[in-house]
Order: structure tokens, then C-alpha cells, then sequence
């Protein structure tokens, strides 16, 4: 009783704590920043939101259809392009009035190949039929709730690429080239100059001794911000530790293939008395001992040599029946083989020629008969007879079997049973060379016997080479080891002491996953993103084959590149400028032999050069150059130049301006062609890039 009324005189006191606790554990939700769990979107277009519901939703779908063949931030990142783009142009298509109606559908169905030429809609006449398509989605209305969600999203999606297809007209529509444009095309492509010239190469002045400074590449930035902006990203480095067999692992495995080799005595606890198991070289049961004592399962294919590991290949092939070899490594097993049995001429190499006919196992490419069928096989056969050497260019030209005419028709190491009975009764019946007709379920087949290989039947006990208990156990203490004395210490030395390798991985982005070294590593990348992790944090990973211990290393913010990290990019052209002057200064007022002659060069000629492909031979790509050089007179001689590659001085030997057409049309049509088929993708570019996108994926995915 007394422990109760405590309780209640301190009631007050109590209630005020706990609403004090709930209080704080609010406010530290309003102040903490969102890790992502409670957003609701996933960016924004020019302040239109995409729901984060309906993202994932699409995210799902694209991940069935692509299955292994993408990875989840693949698909995420295809699918945020495609809404970023369908945003964008629909509020074109708003701004502009651009629409399809429901009742204009039917128009658009009608001009798309899938539904125009299918048999299901089109009338007698073999003509789309409006009423039989209206029929079909009434009746998917009706009967298949899930056949006409399907259809409403393809509706959309048919829409959808009707009114961009619009827009786009719209947009090349406007694009066009006057006369004048098609005369400055005709004279870059057809005025020509022939030039001697002489270059001095800026390689010629070695780099040590041009130096430039922080803030002159910082000055350059500056001048060329829109060249130097950057995303936000990040620096790190990590040791990576593998989870690999020991020596004494491998050790292990050997020593317990040789083991089986011999009989062995074994204790019955049944018959209370010590039996001999028959070992590998003396077992009359292969396939059991095998499938009991191997990794990889009995296998009674019969190989040629060629498709023997190359290492053993005539240790194994020139075995003695029942003879056996090993221990020894194939990949990453440990292996013991004996040999089963030898055939002669028991794999063909074979090539077939496949003309099918309707209703036969395979797929005419075109209506045929039977008789059809085979009267084109035996055209082809007398040419294959006729000349065997043009065998490949046929099958490519008339085989309809895909699976083996972009080879020419060839199947190789053909085991016996494999083929249809016809085939295989031929290829292993016929010697190599013979060229015939046979007749199977799939059609006529005109049949070369390439090769025959003889074959061998191997019985192997493979025991696959991995790290043991110990071993995984030893590894995971040195990387914890590691992990400590990183944290606490400097990182490197740490890392030197020990000889492990530091692998550097720098201007990591927020919706980057592979990690170079350790393979599809998106928690490293969400790591160094989280607001939470500091440079200088250190953090193991566990990774498909071992642990990667990992150190962040630096931040940068989205915004313009610093000297330091646009130093790689801005170093060299300002090296170069430097290079230009000193050459320059060092020449001034000289001839172009002179020139040549105080630099170790020679004068060298040149022709047909021409604005369209400004490229020198013995020179490269030099537009600048080539550009004075179509400004001068023939006989002129340039000042120097500072170009590409290096400085140069060139003098006009001959100079061909184009004759004048009566008119440019043709040269302005087909530069508007070339500029309409540009549009769509520069249009939507530009778009783009004045478009206001927050995308918040990286915190979501």
C-alpha cells in the first residue's frame, strides 16, 4: 500500500516526463534529416511531382520484364528518363494544345502496323475493320477485367506516342535551310587547297618545364562554367580482403583425392568387422563412386581432345582404358579422371543446308509445298556438288534453321543420338566429304560431313578448391583487425604495415552502385551519401567474396569544379596555350623554311584538304589550320599557327575554289534533312536542360 500511494503523489511528475519524452521524440523527427522511408515522391519536373507509389509501381514491371539482365538501380535510372521525358513533353503538349481525343483513337490504331495488319480486325477484304476492333475491347471490358487493363495502358502508350510523334513534326517543321546555307555546304565540301606546311609538335617542350598554377586553373574554370559543372560526389578507398582457399586448404583437397585412389579399410558398425572399399583406379561402379565422391556429377558424354582441358588435353586423351591421372587442377577444382572407354569417329563436325515446306516441324520463311521443297533442295545440292568451297554462302543465303545458318550451317563436336535418326544415320554413315539429300520431320536438309573426331569417356571426381571453417574464420579476425586499427589510425600506413593493397575509387555518384574491384556495391555508395558519414569514417562491407573495408575519403557538392578537381581536364590545355607562346616567341618574323630549319622539322605537302574534314595527313585534325589555310591567296604564306597539335606555319601551293551551280537546292535539301533528323533529340535536350529537376532516387533506391 505504501509503494501505491508513492505512485499516485508522484503522478504528476510522472505524466509530465513521459509527455516531455514523447514531446522530444517528435521534434528530433522535424530536426533529423528524412532518410527516405516517409517520402512520398521521387523528384519533380518544373514542380509537377512524381509519386513515389506509381514509380515503384512502374520499377516493378520494368524489373519482370528485364529479369537478370538489369540490376534494380538500371532499371530505376531508365525508368526516371522515361518520366522525366513524358513530363516534359506533355507540358509541351498542354502549352500548345496538342491532343489525341478518345473518339480520335481509332485513327491511331488504325496507322499502327500491329493492329492494322492483324487478321483478328481486318474484314474479308483483308481490311481493318473499325467495328470488329470496337467488338474485341468491349469484349475485354467484359470478359477479361486483366486483358483490358493491359489494353488501357497500351491505349495510353499509343496516345502518348501519337501526340509526341505531333509535336516533333511540329518542331522539324520549323527547321529549314535557305539556298545560301546550301552554297556555304556545297563550297566547305568542294573547295579545295594544297598546302606545304611545317609543324612544331608541342610535345617537343616537355611538361616539366611549362608550369601552371592553381589559380590559373581556377581562372579557367571561372571563364568556363558551363564546361565545369559537376554532380555531387564522393572519394573513397578500400582494402579488399578475399575469401579465398589457404595453401593448406588446397593441400587438403589433393590429399583427400588421393585418398580415393586406393582401397581403403573401413569399420562396418553393422557387420562389427573392418571391410575394403573398393578406391577409383579399381571401383567396377563408376557411376556410384563418382556421384558419392565428386562435386560435379558422373557425366557419360563421350569428348573429343580438342574440348579436354588444353593443360591435360593429351595426358587424358592417350590414357590406357581404365588408366588414371591425378591429382590434378582444372579451374578452381581439384580433379582425378579415369578413363571408361575410346571411340573412333564418334563426334562429326557437319554442315546442313534446311529448306522446310508448309506444315512440316520447321518454319518456312516463305509459303512452299512439299514438292516445292524438295525440288529447291536438290537445285541447291547440284550447286553445292557443283562447287563445295561456296557450301557456307548458300546455307547463310537459304537455310531455315536459325540456329545454324549465320554459321553457315555448321554444327560441331554432333555427339551420336543427338540429331534426328535421317540426320544422324548420314553424318555418322558417310565419310568426311560426302555431300547428300535427307528427308526428316523438319524438311530437306543437303548435308556436308566436315570432320570426324575420334572420342573418349572420361569418369572424373572433381572437388572444388574453397576456403575452409578456419580459414573463413581467420580472415573474418585479420579484416576486423584491420577495421580497428583503420578507424583509430591513419588508414594507409595502417594498411603499409600490414602490405595490404589501397585501392583508390574517386568521383563515386549518388545513383552509382559498382565499386571497380569489388563489383555491384550499392550500400558502399549509399554509405558515403548518408548525411551521417563523415571523410575519414571507416566501415566494412561484406561482398560476394569476401569483406571490403572501406574509408571515405572526400565530399564534393554538386556546383562548379574546383582547380583541384578540374585540374586533370584544364592542365593540358593550359599547358599547351603556354607551349603555343613559347614557340611563337621563339620564331617570330621567320620564314617557313627558316621555321623549319631552327626546329628540326621538315616542310611538308599536303592536298585536297577541305573545310568539311578539316584533317592533315601526317598531322591529324587541325581545323584551325585548315581554315587560315582556305583564307589565304595561293602563294601566301601564314603566320604561325596555333593548332591541335602543335604550331604551324603553312603556305598555299595551290588553291581550287568550286565552280558556281545555277542553283544550291540540292545541297540545302539535304542539309535540312540532316538537320531535321537532329531536331527531335536537340529539341528535347534544350528542354531539358532548362527544365527544374529534383531527383530524389538516390535517397529511395
Amino acid at each position: 500500500m505504501a509503494i501505491l500511494e508513492k505512485i499516485r503523489s508522484r503522478s504528476l511528475i510522472l505524466i509530465l516526463v513521459i509527455g516531455l519524452a514523447l514531446f522530444a521524440f517528435v521534434i528530433s523527427g522535424i530536426f533529423t534529416k528524412d532518410s527516405g522511408t516517409g517520402k512520398t515522391t521521387v523528384g519533380e519536373v518544373n514542380g509537377e511531382s512524381i509519386s513515389r507509389q506509381e514509380f515503384a509501381y512502374k520499377v516493378e514491371n520494368a524489373s519482370r520484364r528485364y529479369g537478370a539482365n538489369a540490376t534494380t538501380v538500371q532499371v530505376v535510372n531508365q525508368v526516371w528518363n522515361q518520366e522525366v521525358r513524358n513530363i516534359i513533353l506533355e507540358q509541351q503538349y498542354d502549352a500548345l494544345g496538342i491532343n489525341i481525343e478518345k473518339d480520335q483513337i481509332l485513327e491511331v490504331v488504325k496507322a499502327n502496323p500491329a493492329f492494322a495488319q492483324d487478321p483478328t480486325f481486318q474484314n474479308e477484304a483483308g481490311v481493318f475493320d473499325e467495328g470488329k476492333f470496337i467488338e474485341f475491347i468491349a469484349d475485354l471490358k467484359a470478359n477479361n477485367p486483366a486483358g483490358y487493363q493491359q489494353w488501357q495502358l497500351q491505349e495510353a502508350a499509343l496516345i502518348n506516342a501519337s501526340k509526341e510523334q505531333s509535336y516533333f513534326n511540329l518542331v522539324k517543321a520549323g527547321v529549314g535551310t535557305t539556298l545560301k546555307e546550301g552554297e556555304l555546304v556545297y563550297h566547305l565540301e568542294n573547295d579545295k587547297v594544297d598546302v606545304k606546311y611545317a609543324k612544331v609538335p608541342y610535345s617537343s617542350i616537355p611538361d616539366s618545364t611549362v608550369s601552371v598554377s592553381d589559380s590559373e586553373i581556377e581562372a579557367y574554370v571561372k571563364e568556363h562554367k558551363n564546361e565545369f559543372t559537376q554532380d555531387a560526389s564522393r572519394d573513397v578507398r578500400y582494402v579488399f580482403f578475399e575469401e579465398k582457399a589457404s595453401e593448406e586448404d588446397i593441400q587438403e583437397v589433393k590429399t583427400s583425392l588421393s585418398k580415393l585412389l586406393e582401397n581403403s579399410v573401413v569399420y562396418n558398425e553393422t557387420t562389427k568387422a573392418d571391410e575394403t572399399v573398393a578406391g577409383f583406379r579399381t571401383t567396377t561402379n563408376l557411376q556410384d563412386f563418382v556421384n558419392k565422391n565428386s562435386d560435379i556429377k558422373y557425366d557419360t558424354t563421350y569428348v573429343a581432345k580438342k574440348d579436354l582441358p588444353t593443360a591435360v588435353a593429351d595426358t587424358l586423351y592417350n590414357l590406357p582404358v581404365g588408366g588414371v591421372y591425378g591429382p590434378y587442377q582444372d579451374g578452381n577444382y581439384y580433379k582425378i579422371t579415369r578413363m571408361v572407354a575410346k571411340k573412333q569417329g564418334g563426334s562429326v563436325k557437319a554442315s546442313h543446308i534446311l529448306i522446310s515446306y508448309d506444315g512440316s516441324q520447321a518454319q518456312p520463311t516463305e509459303p512452299r509445298t512439299k514438292e516445292a521443297a524438295k525440288a529447291k533442295a536438290e537445285e541447291i545440292l547440284a550447286k553445292v556438288k557443283a562447287n563445295p568451297d561456296e557450301f557456307a554462302t548458300l546455307a547463310r543465303e537459304n537455310s531455315e534453321d536459325p540456329g545454324s545458318a549465320t554459321r553457315g550451317g555448321t554444327y560441331d563436336n554432333i555427339p551420336e543420338g543427338q540429331m534426328v535418326p535421317q540426320f544422324n544415320d548420314y553424318i555418322f554413315g558417310n565419310s568426311i566429304g560426302s555431300i547428300g539429300l535427307v528427308e526428316t520431320d523438319f524438311g530437306y536438309h543437303i548435308i556436308k560431313v566436315d570432320d570426324k573426331y575420334d572420342v573418349v569417356q572420361l569418369a572424373t571426381v572433381a572437388r572444388e578448391i574453397e576456403p575452409s571453417e578456419k580459414t573463413i574464420s581467420d580472415l573474418y579476425t585479420e579484416t576486423t583487425k584491420f577495421e580497428m586499427a583503420a578507424a583509430d589510425g591513419d588508414f594507409q600506413e595502417v594498411a603499409k604495415a600490414s602490405n595490404y593493397s589501397v585501392r583508390p575509387v574517386n568521383k563515386i555518384l549518388a545513383l552509382d552502385e559498382n565499386i571497380p574491384g569489388i563489383g555491384n556495391q550499392r550500400s558502399v555508395v549509399q554509405w558515403a551519401f548518408n548525411a551521417d558519414t563523415e571523410v575519414g569514417d571507416v566501415k566494412r562491407f561484406n561482398t560476394p567474396n569476401g569483406y571490403a573495408i572501406v574509408q571515405l575519403t572526400g565530399r564534393r557538392k554538386e556546383g562548379l569544379a574546383t582547380a583541384k578537381d578540374a585540374a586533370a581536364t584544364v592542365l593540358p590545355i593550359l599547358r599547351k596555350e603556354k607551349k603555343a607562346a613559347i614557340i611563337m616567341k621563339n620564331n617570330e618574323g621567320k620564314s617557313i623554311d627558316d621555321f623549319a630549319k631552327a626546329n628540326n622539322v621538315t616542310v611538308t605537302g599536303a592536298t585536297g584538304l577541305n573545310m568539311k574534314t578539316p584533317t592533315i595527313a601526317g598531322a591529324g585534325r587541325e581545323p584551325k589550320v585548315v581554315g587560315v589555310a582556305m583564307a589565304l591567296s595561293e602563294g601566301e604564306t601564314s603566320n604561325m599557327i596555333d593548332g591541335e597539335n602543335g604550331v604551324f606555319m603553312v603556305s598555299v601551293t595551290k588553291k581550287s575554289i568550286a565552280p558556281s551551280l545555277d542553283n544550291y537546292a540540292t545541297y540545302a535539301n539535304t542539309q535540312k534533312t540532316l538537320n531535321r533528323g537532329r531536331a527531335s533529340l536537340s529539341a528535347y535536350n534544350a528542354l531539358k536542360d532548362a527544365a527544374e529537376i529534383e531527383d530524389e532516387r538516390a535517397e529511395i533506391y
